[in-house]
């Protein structure tokens, strides 16, 4: 059994859940005194721990050790997804986040049919499940939704590396992949000035999928002018849904850590 706390709650040897984390302990996993459980931090660590008591819905643990854990994908992929309809985009914040993404930007669009939401926090407790079901040492930040054109224009000296998918053109995801350099994924050089010891850190990579009504031409060509790639998933369109799930498996498959 795991849960994951903030780690400024963890502090001392024991500590006391309540709340609708203490909730989950006692209604879903039926957890009683005595059972062991996993603390993760969400930084990079986990704590074996024991529940030492249950008492008026608060839930007593005993840290007991802890050990650095760490399974983060060495990609710091990005996933920016026009705001879906229904459950839809739930899904893609479950399944982007059991895939490994480091951060998720809900985008409206100029052919977004949800333009306004208030479902945030919801994904943000989806990422969270999805984080300790899956295993993960991290939860992916979920922001609150943007607007998609505003949002490149405030940001264009970013220099923003990545791929914005396209049902109607662009290159072929494997061809994409080719035509930047593999460095320029996985890592940033902070030091250009001394090679040999220069730090190495994880770059932020974005990936762009549009909602159900993709994107417009213009929204491509912006993104394009921000340092973006236009790619394509293939001949067959794919619903939004989809196209988000496969290209984040594909862009983990041909430069991260699956396969």
């Amino acid at each position: 059994m795991r849960i994951i706390l903030p780690k400024e709650q963890i502090k001392g040897q024991r500590i006391t859940i309540s709340g609708e984390k203490a909730r989950y302990l006692i209604s879903v996993l039926r957890c009683n005194a005595g059972d062991e459980l996993q603390v993760f931090d969400g930084k990079g660590s986990f704590y074996k721990s024991r529940i030492s008591g249950i008492d008026n819905k608060e839930v007593k643990i005993d840290l007991l050790e802890k050990i650095p854990f760490n399974t983060e994908s060495p990609l710091n992929l990005i996933l920016m997804q026009g705001i879906l309809k229904g459950d839809k985009m739930d899904l893609v914040i479950q399944k982007a986040t059991e895939l490994g993404v480091k951060e998720i930007i809900p985008a409206i669009n100029k052919r977004s049919q949800v333009r306004e939401t208030r479902k945030a926090s919801r994904w943000r407790k989806i990422a969270e499940e999805a984080s300790r079901q899956s295993g993960r040492t991290g939860i992916p930040k979920v922001h609150e939704p943007v607007d998609f054109s505003s949002w490149l224009i405030a940001n264009s000296s970013l220099k923003l590396k990545g791929f914005i998918f396209w049902e109607e053109g662009g290159l072929p995801l494997k061809e994409a992949i080719q035509n930047i350099k593999m460095h320029d994924i996985r890592y940033t050089i902070q030091d250009k000035k001394d090679h040999e010891s220069c730090i190495m850190n994880p770059a932020s990579f974005y990936l762009l999928v549009g909602p159900e009504g993709g994107f417009t031409k213009e929204e491509v060509k912006l993104a394009e002018s921000m340092g973006l790639i236009a790619t394509s998933l293939g001949k067959r369109i794919l619903r939004a849904e989809t196209a988000a799930i496969s290209a984040v498996a594909l862009v983990q498959f041909l430069t991260g850590d699956m396969g």
